[in-house]
């Protein structure tokens, strides 16, 4: 007995000390998992070696895939010269050969023609274009009817323009001037649709308009700089810091697939100072900083990819429009003052007539990169006719969103709006372009 009982005991401290060892490494096993994929997330969220900083991953924008005006950069580096792969040959475009340049030529002034439409009539006039609803009281700026040299532009014609898009989608992409372009359009669009067979959808990234009898839709994307940024939100978009993901326009090309007319515009908001860059691959939310015209570029090239893979130009008709021009100093017209657009009556003459609100070097780069699309891609060129037009912008007229103080109103050029422009106006001859060209 006494014999059979200490063979037990020997056996009991060493089932016990195997089982013990059975835990303690089970345990440190599950520790150097758990600290592995602690390293892992650290990886994801942590110190760079450039950067001195510590980042949380719950701040850091890239982390949901998702940037809007809530996103912020963790940390900011001078940017480094990358630049997103280039599907798009480098072979220069051949010039078409026009009947003539249309955007060559002289603003005429016809009250008989012009305006196309009148601005009390059309129900989705905006606020901000409706000068002589908020008391402009010269209207000149609506009867100039563009006249290139040697030649004359498609008069405008509603029914011939729902006749080529009968079936269609036409959508406008980009920034306050294309929306005032997409709204001069409906403006001159909308008067022959009865009104059981038009509807519009509320502002939103994407605005449709529907015309039911001719299938098609004229639509707005709030996309002010082409690719993904925290700007796109279409009314809270004035941030302190603009940042682009300078290798991304899916959030918006997911829309540009099935339209079958798109007509671009960006240039205005790149003129706001350096940009913050947040590439897709970046997981840190460390931004780069670059001058505006590298973001730009970068950013048209993005652009230029996409139409390059997916544009078929016998499918699918693609256009870029040019820079519109401010107004802002008075002495590049009229040397010696010290205005603005404010009270200005009537066009420039002068035809060689070139202002500081278009950039040379901008236009040159965008030309780069559109010419490299070839038929792709066809430019409409509102710059200089624009130019000379330093009397269509709202000035003083038109509603403003914030309050004037008593020294502002003393002062009309101190506030007056001399980028965007009055409709009826000059918007008016870009859609007479488009429809001249379609």
């Amino acid at each position: 007995m006494i014999q059979r009982w200490h063979k037990k005991k020997t056996h009991l401290p060493f089932i016990a000390i195997v089982f013990f060892l059975f835990v303690l490494c089970t345990i440190f096993y599950n520790e150097r998992r758990f600290q592995e994929i602690h390293r892992k997330e650290n990886r994801k969220t942590g110190d760079q070696n450039d950067v001195n900083t510590t980042f949380s991953i719950k701040s850091t924008p890239s982390s949901s895939g998702i940037l809007d005006r809530f996103s912020t950069c963790n940390s900011t580096v001078k940017y480094k010269g990358q630049k997103a792969e280039s599907l798009v040959q480098t072979d220069e475009q051949e010039e078409m050969d026009d009947y003539c340049n249309v955007f060559s030529g002289r603003w005429v002034f016809d009250n008989i023609s012009f305006p196309l439409y009148n601005e009390s009539d059309c129900p989705y006039m905006s606020d901000q274009l409706a000068c002589r609803k908020h008391g402009r009281p010269d209207l000149m700026y609506q009867n100039w009817r563009w006249q290139p040299h040697g030649c004359n532009l498609k008069r405008w014609n509603a029914t011939e323009m729902w006749d080529k898009l009968r079936g269609k989608r036409l959508m406008f992409v980009g920034d306050s001037l294309n929306r005032g372009q997409w709204i001069s359009m409906l403006c001159l669009l909308e008067s022959v649709i009865p009104a059981e067979k038009k509807s519009i959808t509320p502002n939103a990234p994407l605005t449709i308009f529907r015309a039911e009898e001719y299938n098609a839709t004229v639509e707005f994307q709030w996309a002010p700089l082409i690719v993904e940024s925290n700007s796109d939100d279409p009314v809270n978009h004035r941030l302190d810091e603009r940042i682009i993901r300078p290798d991304s326009v899916l959030r918006h090309a997911s829309e540009w697939e099935h339209v079958d007319i798109l007509v671009f515009n960006s240039y205005l908001w790149w003129r706001q100072g350096p940009v913050k860059l947040l590439w897709s691959n970046e997981k840190n939310g460390v931004c780069e900083e670059a001058e505006s015209l590298d973001a730009m570029e970068l950013a048209m090239d993005e652009w230029a990819n996409w139409i390059e893979s997916n544009v078929n130009p016998l499918k699918k008709k693609v256009f870029f429009v040019t820079m519109s021009p401010t107004h802002l100093w008075s002495r590049e017209w009229e040397p010696g003052t010290e205005g603005n657009c404010y009270n200005e009556k009537t066009p420039i003459k002068d035809e060689n007539y070139w202002g500081s609100g278009s950039d040379l070097a901008t236009m040159g780069m965008v030309a780069n990169i559109v010419n490299k699309l070839k038929s792709k891609v066809r430019v409409l060129n509102i710059t200089q006719m624009s130019e000379y037009r330093k009397d269509g912008h709202p000035s003083i007229y038109r509603k403003f969103w914030e309050s004037r103080s008593a020294e502002q109103l003393a002062n009309p050029t101190s506030y007056s709006d001399c980028i965007h422009w009055c409709l009826p106006g000059v918007p008016d001859v870009w859609n007479q372009l488009l429809f001249h060209f379609l």
